[in-house]
């Protein structure tokens, strides 16, 4: 064996040592994954939506009439527990509820209605360009200009809350474009500027 062939030995020899020992150092070492090596998949909010719990809880805002802390009016919403497959659409569900009046421990709270007592909501209609509430004709009735005022603003922050369409107001089957005996300008749809008429 000359001087060449045992250089060339003891060179294979060392890369094959080189090789056993990082072959030997990895078996040990765990195999660690980089961020963008990780395959994500995203998932649509249909997916998302169903995998909440069934019994997460849905409210719909109802605005009624009560105080801050300096003693003002203000309009005060009021959470509503929905259900869409017993209530029905959110429109029409907080609507009613918004007829209704205050529950007795909101009304312990201080918090009050300017809609008048038999006012009744005779029909919600919703199509894909527009809602139509159509109220009893007691909805106009006393109050004074004041009273008028607020009902109606309670309405208007009730519907555009809990709609996604332009909502139309009706009383008795006919739009309401004037409103009770002092003749209030109503701008249709609702709007917040729906009373600067």
């Amino acid at each position: 064996m000359d001087g060449r062939q045992k250089l060339f030995l003891v060179i294979l020899g060392m890369v094959m040592a080189v090789v056993a020992v990082k072959y030997g150092m990895s078996m040990l070492t765990p195999e660690v994954i980089l961020p963008n090596e990780v395959e994500v998949t995203e998932r649509t909010t249909e997916e998302v939506e169903s995998a909440k719990p069934d019994n997460e809880k849905v409210y719909v805002n109802v605005f009624f009439i009560g105080q801050n802390g300096s003693h003002q009016e203000v309009y005060k919403a009021v959470k509503r527990e929905y259900n869409a497959e017993v209530d029905g659409s959110k429109l029409k569900f907080a609507i009613n509820a918004l007829v209704s009046g205050p529950k007795a421990n909101e009304s312990a709270r201080g918090v009050y209605s300017e809609i008048p007592d038999g006012t009744s909501v005779l029909s919600v209609r919703e199509y894909p360009d527009k809602a139509i509430i159509n109220l009893s004709g007691e909805f106009e009735q006393g109050g004074g200009t004041d009273g008028l005022y607020k009902r109606l603003y309670q309405l208007i922050k009730t519907a555009k809350h809990n709609s996604d369409v332009p909502v139309y107001l009706y009383i008795e089957g006919e739009r309401a474009d004037v409103i009770g005996g002092e003749g209030i300008m109503l701008t249709q749809p609702l709007s917040d500027r729906s009373l600067d008429g």
